[in-house]
């Protein structure tokens, strides 16, 4: 006997869910149940890997097993398929395993014909029901089978009866040349291979790789008799949430459509009522319907999607499943489930995923099917926001002062481009990846960002961006939506974010759970504030260089860079070490009691300084308004212009490295110039000192970055414990640890001899996935999401660990650093460190901690606790 490619609903196993599809399970456990659940049978997803398999040829027997359970469909009903007296209609519909709303296609009323359309009417004596139940399926057939564009299968309003159905056929002639089938075996064999298609869809791929659904779980398809809502005032359809799936009250929601089919509620084409109207019209069908809500609800515990008809005052079931639901929804119904004692606390953190929780982190854009979507990219950093266009950071920051909401839009951010970042409301780029400076530096901000949206097109000298039939200019307002990834013309309605006692249970939970500390990636103190207030456990990654970029810093900062000796060097020092005093004093104030992993210096000095292109045409300009200037002062002026621009750039091609993410940098700058890391050492603990003065309770940590060899790092930690010595004395009561990151795969490899110096690693992921992979983070963003389409990678490496190659570093280096150190903190602070896959893998490593972005501190929280569940 070959493979078993049919199950009847009443003989199926609802726990085989992937063979049956979320849609069959639902269908087979209702009617087990005893609910009214019209009749039919499920080919299993099976079946659809095997078309595909065999390039989309049907298997052996599939086409036997169906023709066997459509008579014993016509059995159960006592009606016949293509039968002159009363026939058997059916639906046909997908169902995959995961839910995928609308992505998929379905045909219902199959089997009417130029046969049955006449025993239809006959049968109900009502000859409006049945032209329109021929002419719903002729049109659905036309679409999903033949492939003709909806648009071209409307008819005008008050076109009905015979002759919608002789243009319907006129059309599908013109367009195809093929004429829709009156036999209903062929209907239905040619609509079951539609179905598989539909799959691979493009929708339905964009969806599962949008939600992380593989492509290689496939589709069931449901064939099921008919029952008709649109049989008169006394039918109808609907949809019904077992409680609200926006706010997650318990209470019963929905719509209902009376005298109409399921496809009349999701198209629009009708406005329904609430579902609570179908007590006024059946009360008594209402009353049942409530019960059998409330049934579902107490089998499946967890929150139901109900789509129900109604012929003639007698329900009928069609599908339940889990319903889709708002992040506020899905934390408050667990948390009420749990208290009803329907679940259990691990249950409920089990259900709560992080794209859900991350909702509730930030603004909502609230967009309507008409509003205007101007381009789309990467959701970078989720949330969203309004403003007016700039196209510069300095522009920003003047707008932002005069008391205007600014969004930023370039090609791509740089370090220079910071304190526009900070004063803009979202930013939105036309180049790089979701790990790209400018989603990095929002997502730490905690603002909405969008990235390669590769239809835009900046022009900094028009003051313009295209995008494909629309022109923007400075000024005009847009809004982001950085969940979505898609930017809209004008300003588009926003819902806060508000943090309830539902969250707060939910979370203390997820604490109680977990077994990895949680810290933040956290440069200022307000970011250490808001981080603290979201439940980080520390500060895992204070990056220092993004201090210098603010007001008069790059330029003391450019003074140091520029200093022709050590002496000059050290003047521009002692300016910038207040700065970074006061900096780090707030950080301490803010994680008082926690502790503060502070990274020194980590970039090439050049990237401090302006660019070559930039300060070669100032120079150019200067010498051109030299040769025409005539008063002496503005000559000396010019000359002395002149003169500092040649030495700039002077020094810019003196520090230009062919690969600077490879060259002089992290603590090899320290080795060089150990008066940085002295700077910063003493102002580290300067800071520390105050601190403790003040009652609050600093708990430094000193990382130095980018160690490839154990002397580095012992080279970098007798300057800082000099320093410590010198500052603190001997008994001041601070405690600190010097340690390093690890993000180079020889430090990986030789952590245990690196551990026989630090006190500390962490991992730094994302340079680590850059010297493991031979990726440039920011120039593979170009190539990258066409790697993932196609298969070759199965995720973005840059947001997703890269589990068999970085993710084994890693597991290699935390083996390596354990056996040299029992006692040594082991943690992971690059942008891995929020993203719930890579928190899985994680977690199943010895580490300590992760790191992240403030404003994932929760979702990385709450993936942990997932983690832990997972190994439990």
């Amino acid at each position: 006997m070959g493979e078993q490619w049919v199950v009847d609903f009443d003989a199926s196993d609802e726990a085989d869910r992937n063979l049956l599809g979320g849609k069959g399970a639902g269908l087979s456990g209702m009617t087990k149940a005893g609910l009214p659940v019209p009749p039919g049978f499920t080919i299993t997803t099976a079946a659809c890997r095997a078309y595909y398999d065999a390039d989309r040829t049907i298997p052996d027997g599939l086409w036997e097993q169906v023709d066997e359970a459509i008579a014993r469909l016509e059995e159960s009903t006592g009606k016949h398929f293509g039968g002159d007296a009363d026939p058997l209609l059916v639906s046909v519909r997908s169902g995959a395993a995961i839910s995928m709303p609308g992505m998929m296609d379905t045909v219902l009323n199959l089997g009417l014909s130029a046969t049955t359309a006449p025993a239809l009417e006959r049968l109900t004596g009502d000859a409006r029901f049945a032209a329109d139940s021929h002419r719903r399926f002729v049109q659905m057939y036309a679409e999903i089978v033949l492939g003709i564009d909806h648009d071209r299968l409307r008819l005008p309003t008050g076109v009905e009866g015979p002759e919608a159905l002789r243009r319907l056929r006129h059309i599908v002639r013109d367009q195809t040349g093929a004429v829709v089938p009156d036999e209903p075996h062929e209907q239905l064999r040619s609509t079951i291979a539609s179905v598989f298609d539909s799959w691979m869809n493009r929708r339905a791929i964009d969806y599962r790789a949008l939600n992380g659904i593989p492509d290689d779980l496939y589709t069931a398809v449901n064939v099921q008799a008919m029952v008709f809502g649109n049989t008169g005032p006394t039918s109808g359809t609907g949809v019904l949430f077992t409680r609200n799936p926006t706010t997650g009250e318990r209470a019963i929601y929905g719509e209902y459509l009376e005298d109409a089919q399921g496809e009349d509620v999701v198209a629009g084409i009708r406005t329904p009522r609430p579902v609570a109207a179908l007590a006024e019209v059946s009360p008594a069908v209402y009353a049942q319907l409530t019960e059998v809500a409330q049934q579902l609800e107490q089998t499946y515990r967890d929150v139901q999607d109900i789509e129900f008809t109604v012929e003639r005052e007698q329900l009928f079931l069609l599908q339940t499943r889990n319903a889709k639901r708002t992040g506020r929804a899905a934390i408050r119904s667990v948390v009420d489930m749990v208290d009803e004692g329907l679940i259990e606390r691990e249950e409920a953190v089990r259900r709560v995923s992080p794209e859900r929780l991350e909702e509730l982190l930030h603004p909502v854009v609230q967009a309507l099917p008409t509003t205007r979507a101007l381009t789309s990219g990467l959701p970078a950093s989720p949330g969203g926001a309004s403003g007016i266009v700039s196209f510069s950071a300095d522009e920003a920051v003047a707008l932002t002062e005069a008391g205007h909401d600014v969004i930023l839009v370039r090609h791509e951010t740089s370090p220079d481009d910071f304190h526009g970042m900070v004063a803009a409301k979202a930013v939105v780029t036309s180049r790089g990846g979701v790990t790209s400076h400018a989603a990095v530096v929002a997502r730490g901000m905690g603002k909405c960002c969008v990235v390669g949206c590769e239809d835009m097109f900046v022009d900094y000298v028009k003051q313009i961006f295209l995008t494909d039939g629309a022109t923007l200019s400075a000024g005009d307002v847009i809004t982001v939506d950085g969940t979505a990834g898609i930017v809209y013309a004008g300003a588009v309605p926003m819902v806060e974010p508000e943090l309830d006692d539902y969250y707060d249970r939910l979370m203390g939970w997820v604490d109680d759970i977990r077994r990895l500390d949680v810290r933040a990636n956290a440069d200022t103190g307000a970011d250490a504030a808001v981080a603290r207030r979201l439940g980080a456990q520390g500060i895992g990654l204070c990056r220092t260089e993004h201090m210098f970029f603010e007001g008069e810093r790059i330029d003391v900062m450019r003074r140091m860079i520029m200093a022709p000796n050590q002496t000059v060097r050290n003047e521009a020092l002692a300016e910038l070490e207040p700065f970074q005093t006061d900096d780090f004093e707030q950080l301490f104030a803010s994680m008082d009691g926690l502790p503060v992993t502070i990274r020194l210096l980590d970039p090439p000095l050049h990237e401090f300084l302006p660019s070559r292109s930039e300060t070669a045409t100032a120079l150019v300009n200067r010498k051109l308004q030299l040769r025409t200037a005539t008063d002496l002062g503005r000559i000396d002026t010019l000359l002395e212009e002149i003169n500092e621009l040649q030495a700039t750039l002077d020094q810019v091609e003196r520090l230009s490295e062919a690969n600077p993410m490879l060259g002089h940098r992290g603590c090899r700058v320290g080795v060089s110039y150990p008066e940085i890391t002295r700077m910063q050492s003493r102002a580290i603990f300067t800071a520390a000192l105050r601190c403790s003065e003040r009652g609050i309770d600093a708990r430094p940590e000193i990382m130095v970055p980018l160690v490839a060899f154990s002397t580095e790092l012992s080279n970098q930690r007798d300057i800082v414990e000099a320093v410590a010595l010198d500052v603190l004395g001997s008994d001041s009561g601070v405690e600190y640890r010097v340690g390093t990151m690890i993000e180079l795969p020889r430090a990986a490899l030789t952590a245990d001899e690196i551990c026989t110096v630090a006190e500390f690693v962490s991992f730094g992921t994302n340079d680590l996935t850059q010297t493991t992979l031979g990726l440039s983070r920011d120039d593979s963003s170009r190539f990258l999401p066409g790697y993932v389409r196609k298969g070759i990678t199965h995720a973005d490496p840059f947001q997703q660990i890269d589990e068999r190659g970085v993710g084994q570093l890693v597991a290699r280096g935390v083996e390596l650093s354990r056996s040299a150190n029992d006692d040594i903190k082991v943690g992971v602070c690059g942008e891995h460190g929020g993203d719930p896959a890579s928190i899985a893998f994680l977690g199943r490593l010895a580490i300590d901690y992760v790191s992240c972005s403030p404003y994932r501190v929760p979702i990385a929280r709450l993936s942990a606790a997932h983690a832990a569940l997972e190994v439990s």
